[in-house]
């Protein structure tokens, strides 16, 4: 449903997305992470047909968004960056708005804005004018706008920004339900919405992508996956050393595998080696990775992590 390919933006001398392309399929929930000035944002104008590239190509539906920009607009759900509406508006004005502008006849529209209301939770608030409405309910209406004509794809910067922990777990199952039958893409700095609504994310950094992945397959990238840590009453790290590296922790010790080729058998061989010793078990458990530690150690300047 989405095709991106080598994407290039310039601003002058600066090049803030550099070669990018991925695909999206109906059925997917891709992540786009990467720290503030990554190219995300950029990324998102420049696939939606906001903003044009400076080279490069965006396919949507099978239309070109430069050469067919109605066609392919007509299958993408938009929400910007910071939530933008009209202010001036009242939240069932704006909704039956941007349901007209999309082309919807009058019982389409008001069955549409009744289904988006009902999505997003926003039956308290639809008469009162968007100004007066707090952070988390702009942010609402504005993604009940993109959601107003039911697209097969959904373009989504920053969708759970300004909102409290339930109103980001309500929008969060969303992205997961739509996500079944849509090809969605949403931007975020925040790693925990990777395992709570993504099949599948890329990490960007400086305009390019530094990594492409489910979200198991970046945990495993984690200098802690397959890791087994051990609290035992006996254990002692020379004994333990025999199955890999050693890291003393509180009273507990950390395994690691000698190399990725034996993280399935370390779990085991950590189990035989505490039954053959006659060790008394307090705590055992397999590391599964850190996705913080993977986007630490891939984004942060060389000169930082030193």
């Amino acid at each position: 449903m989405i095709k991106i390919e080598n994407l290039v933006k310039t601003f002058g001398a600066k090049r803030a997305v550099d070669g990018v392309s991925f695909n999206v399929e109906r059925g997917e929930v891709l992540g786009f992470l990467g720290p503030n000035g990554a190219g995300k944002s950029t990324t998102m104008r420049m696939i939606t047909g906001f903003m044009p590239p400076t080279s490069g190509r965006v396919t949507i539906g099978g239309h070109d968004v430069a050469e067919s920009p109605l066609e392919a607009k007509r299958l993408i759900g938009y929400l910007p960056e910071n939530a933008p509406s009209y202010s001036d508006m009242t939240v069932l004005g704006f909704l039956k708005f941007a349901a007209e502008l999309r082309g919807l006849a009058r019982e389409a529209r008001k069955k549409a804005v009744e289904r988006v209301v009902g999505l997003c939770h926003l039956d308290s608030v639809l008469h009162q004018s968007v100004d007066t409405l707090s952070k988390g309910y702009k942010h609402r209406t504005s993604l009940a706008q993109a959601l107003i004509h039911d697209p097969e794809v959904l373009v989504l910067d920053e969708p759970t920004d300004g909102l409290d922990p339930n109103q980001k777990h309500e929008v969060r199952e969303l992205i997961h339900r739509l996500g079944k039958s849509k090809a969605i893409v949403f931007s975020t700095h925040i790693l925990e919405e990777v395992d709570a609504a993504c099949t599948r994310a890329i990490i960007i950094d400086r305009g390019r992508i530094v990594a492409n992945g489910t979200p198991a397959e970046l945990r495993a990238m984690s200098g802690l996956a397959g890791a087994v840590t051990l609290q035992a009453q006996g254990a002692t790290a020379e004994k333990l050393s025999a199955l890999g590296r050693v890291e003393p922790l509180n009273g507990a010790f950390r395994i690691y595998p000698r190399d990725k080729s034996a993280v399935a058998a370390l779990a085991q061989q950590v189990i035989e080696l505490v039954n053959r010793e006659g060790w008394k078990v307090e705590g055992m458990y397999s590391e599964r990775g850190e996705l913080d530690e993977v986007f630490r150690r891939i984004t942060l300047p060389d000169t930082v992590k030193a």
